[in-house]
């Protein structure tokens, strides 16, 4: 018998998607979270969830901070978002995190039960209309960005890898003891530096990526505030 874990505030989508998962497996056991907080304390308990299903908007996760939390809890899980976001490169970004498939809201719930169907059977479920990114061009602009790190400073390389784990920047600011307006500085220099418009960018770009260790950085420029 199939677990899912359905993440979403909503009451009457919780139902709508409880419903396609029975549809492509009638004997499934649903259990429902309308947080990541939820989430995480529902996993803690529960073993043996085959999927979950995640919604992107939740009351304690902005973009893809609730995706990231749980990846870095329970790597094995398999997530799969279910949003209402529809932008290509959304679901560009989601795939290239590591999401097991992207499923819309605005699907019937049939086309939900067999997208669902093939996500537990190892496929990466997409919107019908979704055209990735030539592998070339995503291979090269990987490559420039590892290049790119290696100007990062000591302290901005571990801010960055606060920031692709999820943290906010409160969180970034306790763990390394700066004041959150320095951690700001910080990633607006780090997108600069990196060439990316946004912190959900960096995320996506730098995921995937082996960050140089700022320990071996003997001959990096000093950081500048590295406390209040």
């Amino acid at each position: 018998m199939a677990s899912f874990l359905i993440i979403d505030d909503h009451p009457l989508f919780r139902e709508a998607l409880g419903n396609a998962v029975r549809l492509a497996l009638p004997e499934a056991r649903i259990l429902e979270a309308m947080s990541i907080e939820d989430a995480m304390r529902t996993l803690s308990a529960e073993q043996g969830i085959d999927l979950a299903l995640l919604d992107l908007s939740l009351p304690d996760a902005t973009g893809f901070s609730g995706f990231l939390r749980l990846r870095e809890a329970y790597p094995r899980l398999p997530v799969a978002i279910v949003s209402s976001e529809e932008d290509q490169r959304v679901v560009g970004e989601a795939l290239a995190l590591g999401a097991a498939g992207y499923l819309p809201k605005s699907t019937s719930k049939r086309e939900l039960a067999q997208s669902i169907e093939g996500v537990l059977s190892g496929s990466v479920s997409v919107p019908k209309d979704f055209v990735g990114a030539p592998q070339r061009r995503r291979a090269d602009a990987s490559k420039a960005i590892e290049v790119k790190l290696r100007e990062l400073t000591p302290q901005q390389l571990r801010v960055l890898d606060l920031l692709r784990r999820g943290h906010p920047n409160r969180q970034i600011a306790q763990e390394l003891q700066l004041a959150e307006s320095t951690v700001k500085a910080h990633i607006t220099e780090i997108l600069r530096k990196l060439g990316l418009f946004s912190r959900n960018k960096a995320v996506i770009e730098i995921g995937k990526m082996d960050l140089p260790d700022p320990r071996n950085r003997p001959n990096a420029r000093p950081d500048r505030g590295r406390s209040s």
